[in-house]
């Protein structure tokens, strides 16, 4: 079987297809990776044949545009992000289109539906078309609201299915633009043509969930092709990443284990503000700190005898070795504190993020998400006191996850599916 797997999107986004085409490569099944430019180095040092298309919205973090202005609602950034969305897709189906017709052989795509371009290129090839997702973004479901929304679990069944329709904006905002790329390839208008849960001929496709069944079981009202795999972890996901950066180790020896802060991607519209009022929770939660900056959620001048910055850290290596997990609440991210058995604070952005420290809220490893636009020194100090009591449960969850073979699960999909 040969299986080209197209994601677009962040590190989070990228890293568990690095993880499933290594997997099927591992077990004798040929795997190329299609992904961002950025990545590449990333897919190379793992041995994962890789080839590369634009960034897409990516392009909008490294413009001056970060998500947290678009987040609080400014109409000017909105306004832009619209106006630039339609040119950054069609760049990238194009150069998706470009990478699968220069691979021969493929007996299936793998993509992420934000990608966008999966099931009109395994359209063009005559191969199905498996949508790989680290949340349960596409398919409706009574147990839990979309994530792509802010709302409470616990709705109604009914409410909960509706806000689904939420799924449709994008099929609205980019309908033009994946009917001219249709039409490009060659392909007929068709009903059902921006639905990535639809086959051409109408049947349902298969959907496969990098979800662990423990943090979020199978919803019973989930069609029989929609499942939930386990966690699909890049242990290694760095070379040498068993290694902390310099000085870590040693600031980790000296005393009581550290609060880990980091807000991966996410940028926010004053890092150093957020900054102070990290460093002012820690101080007052009586921890010591290590702050995970990443790409710049967080200012980097800091450091100090009980705060110790890196820009980016093995979260595998480190996570077992901090008291609890202060983050973003990105799916990549809570999965990690969740395989270590960590008590976490989930601080969102946006997105799917709020779902997320709700998630964990409700399985007792974490206290109610601390919103950033709420984040205070003293609301982010009592949240991380909470996670004292939580211990017990994070623990047990995490023993939970690390049980489970999220990948060999995939991999046997993908087989049985390509044959």
């Amino acid at each position: 079987m040969k299986a080209l797997l197209l994601t677009l999107g962040t590190r989070g986004d990228v890293q568990p297809f690095v993880a499933l085409a290594r997997a099927l490569r591992q077990a004798g099944h040929d795997a190329v990776l299609v992904a961002p430019r950025r990545f590449g180095e990333f897919a190379r040092a793992h041995e994962v044949p890789f080839a590369g298309i634009a960034d897409g919205p990516m392009a909008l973090l490294d413009n001056g545009s970060p998500v947290g202005d678009v987040a609080d609602g400014g109409l000017r950034a909105k306004l832009a992000l619209a106006r630039r969305m339609p040119g950054l897709f069609t760049e990238v189906l194009r150069d998706c289109w470009t990478v699968a017709s220069a691979e021969p052989g493929v007996d299936v795509i793998v993509h992420n539906g934000q990608v966008g371009a999966g099931p009109h290129v395994a359209e063009k090839l005559g191969v199905p078309a498996v949508l790989a997702l680290p949340l349960p973004l596409y398919v409706p479901t009574g147990a839990f609201p979309w994530p792509g929304l802010d709302l409470p679990h616990g709705l109604p069944g009914p409410v909960n299915r509706a806000s689904y329709l939420g799924m449709r904006a994008a099929g609205t905002m980019f309908g033009r633009v994946v009917d001219r790329f249709r039409a490009d390839l060659g392909l007929p208008r068709r009903r059902g043509r921006h639905d990535p849960l639809r086959r051409p001929d109408g049947g349902a496709a298969t959907v496969l969930h990098a979800v662990s069944p423990q943090v979020l079981p199978r919803p019973g009202d989930w069609p029989a092709t929609a499942s939930v795999t386990g966690y699909w972890f890049l242990h290694d996901a760095e070379p040498g990443s068993s290694r902390l950066p310099p000085g870590l180790a040693e600031f980790l020896d000296r005393g009581d284990p550290p609060v880990f802060v980091g807000f991966g991607s996410m940028s926010g519209t004053d890092p150093a503000a957020t900054t102070r009022v990290v460093l002012e929770a820690v101080r007052r939660s009586g921890r010591r700190a290590v702050l995970g900056t990443g790409w710049g959620g967080l200012d980097s001048a800091q450091q100090s005898k009980d705060v110790f910055v890196a820009r980016e850290v093995p979260y595998p290596v480190l996570f077992p070795r901090v008291s609890a997990v202060v983050h973003h609440g990105g799916a990549g991210t809570t999965a990690a504190a969740a395989a270590a058995g960590r008590p976490q604070v989930v601080c969102p952005f946006v997105a799917d993020q709020p779902f997320w420290g709700r998630r964990m809220a409700r399985l007792g490893v974490a206290p109610p998400p601390v919103h950033q636009r709420r984040l205070t020194a003293a609301g982010l100090a009592e949240a991380i006191e909470r996670t004292t009591a939580l211990v017990p449960a994070a623990e047990d969850l995490g023993r939970r996850v690390r049980a489970e073979q999220g990948l060999a699960v995939a991999v046997r999909s993908l087989a049985e599916i390509s044959r």
